[in-house]
């Protein structure tokens, strides 16, 4: 399957801005941005079932200069999320500049150096940085898929979840 990367970028950083604002995506950081690539792309690609799992299937330490557009930017968040405490990580988008649009207490646009000053939800210890992943490697077998049968993107990131963890209030 080939890609033109700069436009799978640019799809999915439009469909990111579009959610600006958006509370829908709170503790699904990973699914945010897997739906920026995936519903703008018509494609389904496949990390892990965390933002954590996914920054080491993606191996993001090995980048760890400013992110480019369309890039993956992934952070260690360790707190506690259906019953286990861990470093279910953070990621989000990056738009350009150094900033990231990724989901924390709602759907914003922060500099990537800035994320780890955001106050961390009661339990969780603040997000460190990590590194990036290029939107080749996210791209690494994925497949095509039609995203309308799914329906609204935030509702099946949550029934996703929940089939994988359960029910459960999770970081910001």
């Amino acid at each position: 399957m080939e890609h033109d990367w700069q436009v799978c970028a640019d799809n999915a950083v439009t469909w990111a801005r579009q959610h600006l604002g958006s509370t829908a995506y709170a503790s699904r950081c990973l699914a945010f941005v897997e739906d920026a690539y995936e519903r703008s792309n018509h494609v389904e690609i496949f990390g892990g079932d965390f933002a954590g799992e996914s920054a080491r299937i993606y191996a993001a330490r090995e980048n760890t200069g400013v992110p480019p557009t369309g890039a993956f930017a992934f952070y260690d968040s360790t707190g506690e999320l259906f019953g286990r405490r861990q470093d279910w990580g953070h990621v989000g988008l990056c738009v350009g500049d150094g900033r990231v649009v990724h989901a924390w207490d709602r759907v914003r646009i922060d500099h990537y150096l800035d994320i780890p000053d955001l106050a961390a939800p009661p339990g969780w210890d603040p997000p460190r940085w990590v590194g990036w992943t290029p939107v080749q490697r996210i791209f690494r077998g994925c497949r095509p898929k039609d995203w309308e049968a799914v329906g609204d993107a935030s509702a099946a990131a949550q029934r996703m979840q929940a089939t994988r963890f359960g029910e459960g209030p999770g970081p910001a």
